[in-house]
């Protein structure tokens, strides 16, 4: 069974269990991946992480029964795992906009979100270039904030604050700690980390900007995180292609390798050619080598 078939033995599972208890193991356990890998897995591929895929089912299941069926509100909210007709009158209204009654109203517009399926696509023949690498632990030294995936709160506001951060005064004193010196294990002026939270899960995760510490360094007023000894797959890119190169990683080159994401953090570090403004990335994913099953 090729890594196509067992992601898509995960989603059928999910799919069979959206009227009970969705066990995420369980799905992992198909997907013939750990639990975090196939966390990260998903949401790289899909956007939605696992929780937030069974959430959009289940409410989109629920819209189709008030359409077509006479059940009781109360009913239906329990059979997709709703204790309250409140929480699930909430719930049903953030994904269609109106409340469940008013879906039974005819022209009512509502949401669907359909059944996902997992496919490997390469185009064109490309490439992708990496090295595994052994790095020993460091300290990554400055200011972090936390993001959750769920509906695209990073993506639409990540970038965004960070932009503004790099405008300030206090990041300006952030590069200056290092002196103008390039990391001792990372090689870089700054860089971003991706942090696993207090529950080692990444919804939300803690997106650290920042510059390895070195001896002796005047860190008052920023904040410590000790990055672990870790094997990354080195991969190659630009700012403007960071995120076309993150997705390819996980749709396209951790299917294809004997690898799976290890529950350590991700770090981007940066580098610029000051004559032609061209931010170099070089993404350093934490891997370890996959379990045969």
């Amino acid at each position: 069974m090729d890594w196509s078939q067992r992601m898509n033995a995960a989603i059928t599972y999910i799919e069979d269990n959206l009227e009970r208890e969705v066990d995420f193991s369980e799905a992992a356990r198909l997907a013939c991946c750990s639990l975090f890998h196939f966390q990260r897995m998903f949401f790289a591929v899909f956007e939605v992480t696992p929780s937030e895929y069974t959430r959009l089912r289940r409410l989109t299941l629920a819209a189709t029964e008030l359409l077509t069926k006479n059940g009781k509100v109360i009913d239906i909210a329990l059979k997709y795992g709703y204790d309250s007709p409140e929480a699930f009158t909430r719930a049903f209204r953030n994904v269609h906009g109106i409340n469940p009654m008013a879906a039974r109203s005819s022209g009512a517009k509502l949401t669907a979100f359909p059944r996902i399926s997992f496919y490997i696509e390469i185009t064109g023949g490309k490439v992708m270039d990496y090295q595994i690498i052994e790095k020993p632990a460091f300290t990554l030294v400055g200011r972090s904030m936390k993001f959750g995936v769920a509906n695209g709160e990073f993506k639409n506001k990540g970038r965004t604050y960070w932009g503004k951060y790099v405008a300030t005064d206090e990041y300006k004193s952030l590069c200056g700690l290092t002196g103008g010196k390039f990391g001792a294990v990372t090689g870089a002026h700054v860089m971003t980390a991706y942090l696993p939270n207090e529950n080692g899960t990444m919804d939300p995760f803690i997106n650290v900007f920042g510059v390895e510490k070195y001896e002796r360094m005047d860190t008052t007023g920023f904040e410590e995180f000790e990055i672990p000894a870790a094997n990354y797959a080195e991969f190659n890119c630009t700012f403007q292609t960071s995120a076309a190169t993150n997705k390819r990683i996980y749709n396209e080159w951790f299917p294809s390798t004997g690898y799976e994401r290890a529950n350590k953090p991700d770090i981007a570090l940066f580098s610029q050619v000051p004559w032609n403004r061209v931010i170099y990335v070089r993404w350093w994913v934490p891997v370890v080598k996959k379990n045969k099953k």
